[in-house]
């Protein structure tokens, strides 16, 4: 597994491990254990000879998304999630016997803006950076799904985590009385719980599911009803909207891309698949994710 210690992976980790997988993560220092393994995706090094015997690769690594962007950090977002799948991908179709799957974190981001248009797996990708970063990043697994390794691609969606992610960076404002809606707050928020997004990848491992699979609730709410729902969790008003002009002078374009626009994405492939969610709605999300 890489990114072992981001906020899924800390979460994805004990979980499999529980299940009774045993498992080694990638790291980018010394070896502290017989449980890591050390790599350097930008100097192109992972010694295959270590990863012998591995039935499944995790992938999770990448650059936070979620900062104002300039032309450096754009690079660093999309070389950090090609360079390591890219890597990833290379050494399993290397392995004898390959892997028998490929797990890659991947984002709905992968739509574009797209409005009130319902998104499902076999909806066309769109445009803006982030789909152009997200189609770069599932193309660079492509040696691992030609030399016959399943591989997936879990669109995910926004985390709901107390101890981190978005909701992780709201809660505070929204404590103290000064949250409120993002621009028009028309743009939809498709969202996903914690215990879902770990059922999830749990699912991808265990099944043969392969390619796109989106992981969102059966229930996206827009950013209105995301606002409300949680002052409402949290007892506290949502009575000072954050104008649209605040966040493009914030944030730029990163704040145009992922917080004044939106996507409307429904896991079709996970429903199908008889997936039955933890947190099918907002309120449900909420209450698990601020419990803990």
């Amino acid at each position: 597994m890489s990114g072992a210690s981001g906020l899924i992976g800390s979460a994805l980790l004990p979980a499999l491990r529980a299940d009774g997988h045993d498992l080694v993560r990638l790291v980018r220092r010394e070896p502290a254990g017989a449980d890591e393994i050390r790599w350097d995706p930008s100097a192109d090094e992972l010694d295959a000879a270590q990863l012998e015997g591995t039935d499944a690769i995790v992938n999770l690594s990448g650059e936070n998304i979620g900062q104002r962007w300039t032309d450096a950090r754009q690079r660093e977002i999309l070389e950090s999630r090609t360079t390591t799948t890219g890597l990833l991908a290379r050494t399993a179709s290397a392995l004898d016997p390959r892997p028998s799957v490929f797990v890659c974190a991947s984002a709905i981001g992968a739509y574009g803006d797209r409005g009130n248009e319902i998104l499902t797996e076999e909806s066309e990708l769109g445009s803006g950076f982030v789909a152009d970063v997200a189609r770069a990043w599932e193309a660079a697994a492509d040696t691992a799904r030609e030399a016959g390794v399943r591989v997936v691609h879990l669109r995910q969606g926004i985390v709901l985590a107390d101890d981190g992610g978005a909701l992780g960076r709201m809660r505070l404002p929204f404590k103290l009385g000064v949250g409120g809606r993002i621009g028009s707050g028309k743009q939809w928020f498709s969202w996903v719980g914690m215990e879902d997004i770990v059922g999830a990848y749990r699912r991808a491992l265990s099944t043969d599911l392969s390619g796109p699979v989106n992981v969102t609730a059966p229930n996206p709410v827009t950013n209105e009803q995301f606002t409300k729902a949680l002052g409402s969790a949290l007892s506290r008003p949502t009575i000072l909207p954050v104008p649209g002009f605040a966040i493009r002078m914030l944030f730029g374009d990163m704040g145009d891309e992922m917080l004044l626009s939106g996507q409307r994405v429904l896991p079709a492939k996970l429903l199908d698949a008889g997936f039955e969610f933890a947190a099918p709605t907002i309120d449900v999300g909420l209450e698990r994710a601020l419990a803990k």
